[in-house]
């Protein structure tokens, strides 16, 4: 592999590593030269969210958006590892001329191996650029370890060090494509996430305050609907929402990472599903829809769905044991239990049946709150939700009725992002 080296002068300056004579690539080195792949236009991206109805939330563009891909070094899981992560840059253009912060964007739970956010056409990407790189922010977002242009073997799934990692480095890797994308970078530093993004973008301002605090001027974070609370979730009795994805994709990971959840793939899962479950996530063709389909995964209601999927000593002993290997990983990977100094923001929607605010946000601020810190904030936009998306302004309260599966069903993953990216951006609006 052909890396795009950073000279000892040049890394030196931008605090990436200490030179010394070794082979090993400066993390957020440039591995292929930053390619632009398009430019939407203000009009376009008007367009696209007026048709969509998310322009009163997004704001009409004030910018072109440059639309660039890259892959840069990174870290893995495991000390001495290194690796690569692609990602998305999008960068500010037309009538903006003026310095923009620096947006670090983590993403939600992705089945699909082969995506790159680097795609105009990426339902997320488009988002983003609609939201906060049309408006003047230049963003980065990360595909993270093992997916697209990642050669790294799996995805750490979860695990708060090497999704801060793929995070951070993504930021060193815009700053390092800047010059040759014409991206006028002011120095300020925000981080965002959604859903399993919430809890990297979150790892990851933890980690930027903690480690490395000359190299990045965070100003703000804002944490949108994550899993903060793993333990705590663990002892939840009834299964969330999309319990066959997310939590065999936990399990199989932190085994890998740490090698010592289990002992035997059979003391986990029930056949069919532990012949082949430690390396169906993310895949290389499959996605939500035709996982179940297929029948790779179970379907049903998330109790059926869990019961089918799992052997019921190995989710008691989860439940109950403080002890349990799985309880034990779950509170590594806890963000409980640190103190930021930039402003943050925590949001979700309180119907959230997927990564319920009652497990998570409320316990987040709760934790924030009982060190007194007074720059935290949280939010909920289930009011807004309600009024958008429920029938007649409100939730449909009928679990066997049509329209309560197709409310609580997009409710996660459609309704919820857009409301809370708007929370996110007044937070970032009044500190860039």
């Amino acid at each position: 592999m052909n890396y795009f080296r950073l000279t000892c002068v040049a890394a030196a300056a931008l605090v990436l590593v200490a030179c010394g004579g070794s082979d090993d690539p400066a993390r957020g080195a440039l591995i292929d030269p930053p390619a632009t792949l398009t430019t939407l236009t203000a009009a376009q991206i008007d367009a696209s969210t007026s048709s969509a109805g998310l322009q009163a939330l997004t704001g009409k563009a004030k910018c072109d958006v440059k639309v660039v891909a890259l892959n840069y070094a990174t870290v893995g899981a495991k000390s001495g590892e290194n690796t690569n992560a692609s990602g998305v840059m999008l960068v500010p253009g037309g009538s903006c001329t003026t310095a923009a912060p620096l947006l670090a964007y983590a993403k939600g739970t992705d089945m699909q191996k082969p995506r790159t956010l680097a795609n105009p056409q990426d339902s997320e990407t488009f988002l983003l650029a609609a939201m906060y790189a049309a408006q003047g922010y230049a963003v980065v977002a990360t595909d993270y370890l093992g997916f697209a242009k990642s050669t790294y073997s799996y995805h750490p799934y979860l695990h708060a060090d090497s999704e801060a990692t793929s995070v951070i480095d993504s930021v060193r890797a815009a700053r390092n494509a800047a010059g040759t994308v014409g991206a006028n970078l002011s120095g300020k530093v925000m981080f965002t996430g959604y859903s399993q993004g919430g809890h990297s973008s979150m790892a990851a301002h933890r980690a930027a305050e903690r480690d490395y605090g000359t190299e990045f001027n965070v100003v703000a974070g804002a944490h949108l609907a994550g899993p903060y609370n793993l333990s705590g979730s663990l002892r939840i009795p009834d299964a969330i929402a999309g319990v066959q994805f997310f939590v065999p994709y936990l399990v199989t990971s932190w085994q890998k990472v740490y090698g010592n959840v289990y002992t035997d793939v059979k003391q986990v899962f029930k056949a069919p599903y532990s012949g082949y479950i430690e390396n169906l996530l993310p895949n290389p063709t499959m996605n939500y829809t035709t996982l179940l389909t297929s029948g790779t995964l179970p379907a049903g209601t998330p109790n059926q769905a869990r019961d089918a999927l799992f052997q019921s000593d190995f989710i008691t002993g989860s439940q109950t044991s403080t002890t349990h290997p799985l309880y034990l990983a779950a509170k590594k990977n806890d963000l409980l239990g640190w103190s930021p100094k930039a402003r943050v923001l925590l949001c979700g929607g309180a119907g959230d049946p997927t990564v319920p605010p009652a497990v998570h946000q409320v316990v987040m601020k709760a934790d924030f709150d009982s060190r007194g810190m007074t720059n935290v904030s949280s939010v909920d936009v289930d009011a807004a939700i309600q009024a958008t998306f429920g029938p007649g302004g409100k939730a449909p309260t009928d679990p066997t009725s049509a329209a309560f599966a197709t409310y609580y069903g997009a409710y996660h993953g459609t309704y919820e992002p857009p409301f809370c990216h708007a929370q996110a951006r007044a937070v970032f609006d009044a500190v860039k």
